[in-house]
């Protein structure tokens, strides 16, 4: 397990992989977003999308399956106060492999708690052609190993 010491600006990660399916998308649209075209194939059609697609929702929830998942690649998460420049880049649809590349880009040591510090993350998810599907800048919460 990686803690705050162990990771270095321009540190990269890889994640995955995760199939998506149908089944998948229409099961997590019914729960969290009811979308005609996150539900049904034809009305998928209907739109500019032309088939059905994941939410975006869903999308991160995989992302988010697919950091945590690998012990390999795990941190000391502490957490997170939230993400920044979330964007939803191509529509996953049935078929697609997921998998996420995560690069360091900032760590400052807390000043006000000194068990911890803040790692900002370059986030993308990849379909099986290499085409970045969403990317965000998360923001992680990591314990050290000594306080400062």
């Amino acid at each position: 397990m990686k803690h705050f010491e162990d990771i270095e600006i321009g540190d990269r990660m890889t994640f995955g992989s995760l199939d998506v399916t149908a089944d998948d998308i229409k099961r997590f649209a019914r729960d969290y977003d009811p979308q005609p075209f996150h539900m049904d194939e034809e009305a998928g059609k209907a739109t500019h999308f032309g088939g059905l697609v994941a939410s975006g929702w869903h999308t991160a929830a995989m992302t988010m399956k697919l950091l945590i998942s690998d012990p390999e690649n795990s941190v000391a998460s502490l957490g997170s106060p939230g993400f920044d420049e979330l964007r939803w880049r191509r529509p996953v649809r049935p078929g697609d492999r997921l998998h996420v590349t995560s690069e360091c880009i900032e760590k400052t040591p807390s000043r006000s708690r000194p068990e911890m510090g803040v790692v900002r993350f370059q986030v993308n998810t990849y379909n099986q052609d290499d085409e970045v599907v969403m990317s965000f800048v998360s923001i992680a919460m990591i314990a050290r190993r000594e306080a400062a």
